[in-house]
């Protein structure tokens, strides 16, 4: 039987310096999302799809990430004291997400390599891998539909999104085939890093889901390091695919990269507009605006 996936793990060790200067006091995972930092969305969509265990690994000036995690008994008794109940139901359950583990990534040195990080910890086991500043907005948490994808395949799968036009030459990107009855599911032969638009070999990018097997360990392991130094993720699938079977699957929802700045705007703009406290206001505030 396949496995389940219990475990998630968080590349957090990234000095985040597209939105400097304000990531250099605070990790660009916390930087907030309407009233939640990023990093808090991915750990609900990851304990959403049934895992247990978050795995962080964090670098240099990250401890905000287990403050944030963490009880924090002087704000709890704060809140009781003036009778904001809500409020401290919502601090309180954040230390009870899920069992989260951090592990330091000395030097960063690579997607690759801050997988590698947590190696000790996941195991020999299928592990899902989540990066915080791909903020996805489904009905069905993203990983959760992975996550059923690879109870019937038991094989990696790689979180994908259809993109059109040049755009594609920002992303990692999918050789793969059609499999089954599932439009949505692909078996990938190879991956191509940023590839230019007329070399593509489909429009299936890579997105910041990932489910992946035991077996890429043993490809990090012996993958040489890359450009500047790094171990690449895309690389060590790509060796992967030499004994294992790696899928494809276009995932339903609405992903926004939260990493970038104009992508981290928009991200707040919808879903501050979700809100019901927020939205009537905030609409009727972009309505005056004269744009």
């Amino acid at each position: 039987m396949t496995k389940p996936i219990r475990k998630a793990v968080f590349p957090a060790a990234g000095m985040g310096t597209r939105f400097l200067p304000a990531t250099k006091s605070t990790p660009k995972e916390m930087l907030p999302l309407v009233d939640k930092p990023l990093i808090q969305y991915g750990v609900e969509e990851a304990v959403a799809a049934g895992c247990t265990e978050i795995i962080i690994v964090t670098g240099r000036g990250k401890t905000t990430m287990e403050d944030h995690f963490d009880r924090s008994p002087e704000l709890e008794a704060t809140l009781g004291r003036r009778g904001k109940t809500k409020l401290l139901e919502t601090a309180v359950a954040l230390s009870k997400l899920a069992r989260i583990t951090y592990v330091r990534q000395p030097e960063a040195l690579g997607l690759g390599h801050a997988v590698l990080m947590a190696k000790e910890i996941v195991g020999d086991e299928p592990f899902a891998v989540i990066l915080p500043d791909d903020i996805v907005d489904a009905v069905v948490p993203c990983m959760k539909q992975m996550v059923d994808v690879f109870a019937k395949t038991g094989c990696s799968i790689l979180g994908s999104e259809v993109v059109e036009g040049d755009a594609i030459e920002a992303y990692g990107c999918l050789a793969c085939k059609p499999m089954g009855n599932d439009p949505r599911l692909c078996e990938v032969s190879d991956l191509v890093e940023k590839p230019k638009p007329r070399e593509a070999p489909s429009q299936n990018a890579i997105i910041g889901r990932y489910i992946l097997t035991p077996g890429i360990f043993k490809c990090l392991e012996e993958l040489k390091p890359g450009a500047g130094g790094e171990l690449q993720l895309t690389d060590a699938i790509k060796a992967l695919l030499a004994s294992e079977k790696v899928f494809g699957f276009t995932y339903e929802g609405v992903r926004h990269d939260a990493g970038d700045k104009l992508g981290f705007l928009k991200a707040n703009v919808e879903f501050g507009l979700k809100r019901e406290d927020l939205g009537p206001p905030l609409r009727a505030w972009l309505k005056t605006l004269n744009l």
